[in-house]
């Protein structure tokens, strides 16, 4: 199951999880052709590698790869704007949230090692 995991993250969180497929919901500083940065919602700014992925809203939810611990590999955005500002504080409450033991249940994790299965 580890596999299909898509964590929600903020900045700070990226360090450690290379390769790893994330969410990061994220306010659209700057475009430029194949490359957009960003605000997450702790208020670092990483870097979104976006060939061949749109970014069409102010505020959005990047999926992808963690290429290192400022920059992600987007397979995807979805817009997350509304008529209002979209209130960053409350979204960051609720990643750290996520990372909180006891909201393990809720809030499935990368594990730190994996176990492999034996082979017979």
């Amino acid at each position: 199951m580890n596999e299909h995991i898509s964590m929600r993250v903020n900045s700070a969180r990226l360090s450690g999880i290379k390769g790893r497929t994330v969410r990061l919901p994220c306010k659209v500083l700057r475009l430029s052709d194949d490359i957009a940065i960003v605000e997450a919602s702790d208020g670092g700014q990483v870097e979104i590698q976006r060939k061949n992925v749109d970014v069409t809203a102010t505020y959005v939810e990047v999926i992808g790869s963690v290429v290192d611990a400022s920059t992600i590999k987007a397979m995807a955005t979805l817009p997350l704007d509304s008529e209002e500002e979209l209130d960053m504080q409350l979204v960051n409450d609720v990643i750290e949230l996520t990372f909180e033991s006891r909201f393990d249940k809720l809030f499935p994790r990368y594990q730190e090692t994996e176990t492999s299965m034996p082979t017979h």
